[in-house]
């Protein structure tokens, strides 16, 4: 099929480890793929295979490691 565009909001922690193997492939296949992504994250590992785009959030990493 032809390539298309992609928008990807991943949630945090395993959901992100699961999908990113998909993101890769898809891009490899020709999609544009752009994934939203918080400035504050775990595990929010970035390759050449995609864009990534942040956006602000109100939480630091302390927060976010303490409400775990």
């Amino acid at each position: 099929s032809e390539g298309g565009k992609l928008l990807v909001v991943p949630m945090l922690g395993s959901h992100w480890l699961s999908m990113q193997e998909v993101v890769e492939k898809l891009s490899e296949r020709g999609h544009e793929v752009v994934v939203l992504v918080p400035e504050v994250s775990w595990q929010m590992e970035t390759t050449q295979a995609y864009k990534v785009v942040t956006h602000p959030v109100s939480q630091t990493l302390e927060e976010l490691d303490n409400a775990f």
